[in-house]
């Protein structure tokens, strides 16, 4: 979440960014943020006040009383007894006041950075490279979720027969082109100096708010509510997670993790034929990768997760092309993201299959994740995570720009994770 002191020095500067955002009331919210810390600051210099005055007056009693000075001493008892009761009140609207702050602040999103382009939707994203392959199908190519029933690689009915829509159950040479896929990318995050994580699946609230995604999408999360756990939409959370509460080290930043884990989302209201085959799923892999790093080098760390990224699709022999987000299109906690899209020439579309984001110090607010300096002061660290990759449109490109009358070529990088360098 945002800090105090960022909204308080940079008042404007935040305004304008949560409106490119199209954050709905951002100079009222903002207003109230400002209004109820002020309450806060207040009230807590009153109580202070206070305080000093009881010790004062307990330390003077005893005094006034060798004095023989009854009166003045129960005069002082009367006035600590008055300010005790007084001190009270003042605690639970200070207490108050702080809740009510902090509660605001999970709902205002992150403000993004000044070369985010303005802009309210996906048509506003800027297109900042392309890559890849061109490719060239038969006349008669087939998109991937005929190819998986043709060649026998995913089942999508007895997926809905098993769990609902949106679950499907890989078979065959399907199963062992998604594992191949997950060490493959595995593999090349450890050549890149990433430490593997084997994270839990589900999580409680205090994960889910301290990567932001509660209160926003709570909608969009499995609940298992006798337990208050909920499915992670993908290993951000739980990996991220680690860090909470911790104050680190300078010199172990950036920390570089990454975990392969089984995403869940609700997707609700998602409909049509965007949604077809593997196209929107509530349950897949994904392998995602995870920094921990400080402020003066979060921007380079970013760069360095984006020519990863890139550099997996230039291996998979894909086409590709990398947006910019606008203020509009960005997630809630993001304050820049990098989205990257395969071609898909059998739907003639393309299918997103990693967001590269810095988060700044949004998440690491909410977490209190730190790290300790040179001057041995602490600083909250800057955190950062991407897809590398989501698997479900991954294999769904590589089946249909792959396809050939022969059957579907594996690209070479796979072929030995594979064990086969053809589907027929």
């Amino acid at each position: 979440m945002l800090t105090i002191k960022q909204i308080a020095e940079n008042t404007e500067a935040v305004i304008r960014g949560l409106e490119k955002k199209h954050f709905k009331n951002a100079k009222e919210a903002i207003d109230e943020v400002i209004a109820l810390n002020d309450k806060r600051r207040g009230t807590q210099n009153l109580l202070d006040k206070n305080l000093a005055e009881v010790n004062s007056l307990s330390r003077t009693i005893g005094q006034l009383m060798k004095e023989g000075k009854k009166e003045e001493a129960e005069a002082a008892r009367a006035r600590v007894a008055e300010l005790k009761e007084a001190n009270k009140e003042l605690d639970a609207a200070m207490t108050q006041a702080a809740n009510d702050m902090q509660n605001l602040l999970y709902t205002i999103p992150n403000v993004p950075y000044d070369e985010v382009p303005e802009g309210a939707t996906a048509e506003d994203n800027v297109v900042v490279k392309m890559g890849g392959m061109e490719t060239e199908l038969p006349k008669d190519a087939l998109p991937h979720w005929e190819l998986a029933k043709k060649y026998g690689l995913i089942d999508f009915d007895l997926g809905v027969k098993i769990t609902g829509a949106g679950f499907p159950v890989y078979k065959g040479k399907g199963a062992q082109l998604q594992r191949a896929l997950i060490n493959f990318f595995l593999d090349e995050a450890r050549k890149a100096g990433y430490i593997e994580i084997m994270p839990p699946t589900v999580v409680n609230a205090a994960s889910g708010y301290g990567t932001g995604q509660l209160p926003d999408k709570e909608g969009q999360m499995y609940h298992c509510e006798v337990d208050d756990l909920y499915l992670i939409p993908t290993a951000e959370v739980p990996v991220t997670n680690i860090y909470r509460d911790v104050i680190l080290d300078e010199k172990q930043l950036p920390i570089k993790n990454c975990a392969y884990t089984q995403c869940f989302r609700r997707e609700a209201g998602s409909y049509g034929k965007d949604v077809r085959g593997l196209n929107r799923l509530h349950e897949f892999s994904k392998v995602e990768l995870v920094r921990i790093d400080k402020p003066e080098h979060s921007r380079q760390s970013h760069q360095e997760m984006l020519d990863h990224v890139e550099g997996l699709l230039q291996k998979l022999e894909l086409p590709y092309r990398i947006l910019r987000l606008c203020g509009g299109d960005m997630s809630f906690t993001a304050a820049i993201c990098y989205d990257f899209e395969v071609y898909s020439e059998a739907q003639k579309r393309w299918l997103e299959v990693s967001s590269v984001s810095n988060f700044d110090t949004y998440q690491a607010n909410r977490l209190k994740c730190r790290f300790r300096n040179a001057e041995k002061k602490t600083e909250l660290c800057h955190t950062l995570n991407g897809s590398a990759l989501a698997l479900p449109r991954i294999v769904a490109a590589l089946l249909e720009n792959n396809q050939t009358p022969e059957g579907i070529r594996i690209p070479k990088a796979l072929v030995p994770y594979c064990g086969f360098d053809r589907i027929d």
